[in-house]
């Protein structure tokens, strides 16, 4: 929304980020500007990035907090782990918020505001990540391959022959295609900066310390399920973006949004289940299943078990097109959802 204010020279127009509509416009600036610059490497080697600072206040907090004898304090260790995510998610929160009124009290301040925000979406730099995979099949073989999708993924790149990491490149796709795109999308469309930053502290630290480990399976409870929360909408919408996506790969709607219907809840995460099902649907392939994680196997069942359990990684190009179509797709719903709130 494009609004005459009091501040700068009369009759001048800013950009107030304080209605859905307005925010909405500068969501799809922030969209385009992930799609065309991404993670500028020469960039984050010079300055840590912002996440990296989250991450920071997180490890503090951990080595702080979670210091406390492992030994019948499980409960205090989850005490402490509520406590730290309350005071670290507003601070965020608060971090964002005054970062927004201040952009708004500067003349044309808040068209920096898509800038920052294309900081925190993930989609291009997914993209790269994926595709380097996909790429070192053909410049290293699948040693090369092992060593592109360790960066991507938690589970032991040398358990994996060829299928496995061409499995593994296109779940974290589907995978983070929600958490690091739609989910930061989503809370910066509702809440602007201040909902963005809030997020993605909760969803660092969720990755950080929301494991089950033994030192992490109390302090880090809070962590995880304040994350499956803020992370359930974005989850079902991704799905649905994916879906929406399979015809460019040959599928059609209707058998991918089947696949994410049936399959999603078979997934031991409340969220990640739907983007992979549609992915697994659309491309037609069984994902997820038994996986090795640390040393230890992890007996899940199948997503989409009648399809393809031999990925190829023909198959991840495939999966970077539905990437690149559900981002576009994005937009998309963003201008169509900011058109009618105008006419409403």
């Amino acid at each position: 929304m494009l609004q005459r204010t009091a501040s700068g020279p009369a009759g001048c127009l800013t950009v107030t980020p304080f209605h859905l509509e307005a925010r909405l416009w500068l969501l799809l600036a922030a969209i385009a500007i992930d799609a065309i610059a991404g993670d500028p490497d020469f960039i984050w080697r010079r300055i840590p990035h912002p996440v990296a600072w989250f991450g920071a206040l997180i490890g503090w907090a951990d080595r702080k907090l979670n210091a406390v004898p492992p030994s019948g304090s499980d409960r205090l260790r989850r005490v402490l782990g509520m406590m730290t995510i309350i005071v670290l998610t507003t601070l965020a929160f608060a971090a964002g918020l005054l970062i927004e009124r201040f952009l708004a009290s500067i003349e044309w301040g808040l068209l920096l505001l898509p800038l920052i925000a294309s900081i925190f979406l993930a989609s291009r730099s997914l993209h790269d990540h994926v595709r380097a995979v996909r790429d070192a099949f053909d410049e290293g073989g699948l040693v090369a391959a092992r060593r592109s999708v360790a960066m991507i993924v938690g589970r032991d790149p040398d358990s994996l022959d060829e299928a496995g990491v061409c499995r593994a490149a296109i779940e974290s796709t589907a995978e983070n295609f929600s958490d690091g795109f739609v989910a930061p999308a989503l809370w910066f469309a509702l809440l602007g900066l201040p909902g963005l930053f809030a997020y993605k502290m909760i969803n660092t630290a969720d990755s950080m310390i929301g494991h089950l480990s033994e030192r992490h399976r109390a302090f880090g409870w809070a962590s995880a399920r304040l994350d499956d929360l803020v992370n359930l909408p974005a989850s079902r919408l991704a799905g649905a973006l994916i879906v929406m996506a399979a015809p460019f790969v040959g599928t059609s709607i209707r058998d991918s949004f089947v696949v994410m219907l049936d399959d999603a809840r078979k997934h031991r995460s409340p969220n990640a289940g739907w983007p992979e099902a549609a992915m697994a649907g659309a491309l037609g392939l069984a994902l997820a299943g038994p996986r090795r994680y640390a040393g230890h196997m992890v007996e899940d069942p199948f997503l989409n078990a009648g399809g393809r359990r031999d990925a190829a990684p023909g198959d991840i190009a495939k999966a970077l097109k539905v990437l690149k179509v559900a981002t576009a797709l994005t937009g998309v719903l963003v201008v169509i959802t900011a058109l009618w709130l105008q006419s409403s």
